[in-house]
């Protein structure tokens, strides 16, 4: 089986792609390789590789394939509110375009990596299933949106899109991101011996490993189309929602002689959200392994072995926004996000 995976040189894609190969899938990357030279450790998994932004995707990138599995887009919040119009592009469009090429070209499988962020605000403390009302708050979330609601549309007896509303990731990757609650709050910790919270702590996020995440897009390729077909999976686990304040103490337990400190800066997220997760459970080749503190201590470690410092974790390779401002800053990128001159 040949699967195509757009962002397979970011966070999650080079953990995805070495189950995907083995697994015995054969596996081709396509990405823009924004972050190239952003390596946390070396690595390198063998599959063939296209580098090409995803607004310049065309059907000869599709001959062959059988499933795709979409990863690349602007990756988070801060980074989507760069520009409103280029994440609408990027994330919408060259999502929603990529698809319908996908289809002329007989893919039948169409992973979207989505993201509970599309939950936005949801008041009390009740999980939310695939069902409940969406409520994005940001251009990154409100692109997961449009793209469910387009790519919906496209499914047919030959075309089938599944949605995977990832938690919030967590753990190591080759391309680490600091820029996540668990890793950002594990960085602080271990390079200053201050768990640093923006909040008073109360917002509920649900949370999930890396290689979870990888998991369930193994489990939808796997899974028999009449239970995938057009269908929306919260990923994660119901014992893994957490509020800020809990990620924090999990953080303070790991790293030796830590401590919280609240801020009262109150940054702009404004999320909150607990979630429901046992739709997913219908994948039985879905079995997630990590907890928080596993993933914590996990990440200790990792910091540990590549010594981590402080120069480096509030540096621009681990930080998406911070790094494509770096490229924008030093004329690598145009402020369309282009390579003025390619990367390699």
């Amino acid at each position: 089986m040949h699967i195509l995976v757009t962002g397979h040189n970011g966070y999650i894609g080079p953990v995805l792609c070495k189950r995907l190969v083995e697994e015995g899938y054969r596996v081709i990357g396509l990405d823009s390789n924004y972050f190239k030279g952003c390596d946390f450790y070396g690595f390198k998994v063998p599959i063939k590789q296209i580098a090409k932004d995803l607004r310049k995707v065309d059907g000869g990138d599709l001959k062959g394939i059988d499933a795709v599995i979409h990863l690349g887009g602007l990756s988070n919040d801060p980074l989507g509110e760069i520009n409103a119009k280029l994440t609408y592009e990027i994330n919408h469009q060259a999502s929603v375009r990529l698809a319908k090429l996908a289809k002329k070209n007989g893919v039948q499988r169409f992973l979207f990596s989505s993201s509970c962020s599309l939950y936005g605000v949801a008041g009390g403390d009740m999980a939310l299933t695939e069902e409940a009302p969406l409520n994005p708050v940001t251009a990154y979330a409100i692109s997961k949106v449009k793209v469910e609601q387009d790519l919906s549309l496209l499914a047919d007896q030959n075309f089938s899109p599944i949605f995977f509303r990832n938690s919030t990731a967590y753990g190591v990757s080759p391309r680490l991101r600091i820029d996540l609650v668990l890793n950002n709050l594990m960085g602080w910790a271990f390079t200053t011996g201050k768990i640093k919270i923006m909040s008073d702590g109360s917002p509920w996020r649900p949370m999930a490993h890396v290689e979870d995440i990888s998991a369930a897009f193994l489990a939808g390729l796997k899974a028999p189309l009449n239970l995938v077909h057009n269908q929306a999976f919260n990923v994660g686990r119901n014992s893994e929602n957490y509020k800020i304040r809990d990620i924090a103490e999990t953080v303070k337990k790991t790293v030796p002689h830590s401590r919280v400190e609240y801020t009262g800066e109150h940054g702009s997220d404004s999320r909150t959200y607990r979630v429901n997760f046992d739709k997913i459970k219908t994948l039985k080749d879905f079995k997630p392994r990590w907890t928080l503190a596993k993933g914590a201590q996990e990440l200790y470690e990792a910091f540990k072995k590549n010594h981590l410092n402080f120069e480096e974790f509030q540096g621009h390779k681990f930080i998406r926004i911070k790094h494509i401002n770096y490229l924008i800053d030093n004329h690598k990128l145009s402020k369309k996000f282009f390579w003025i001159k390619p990367a390699r």
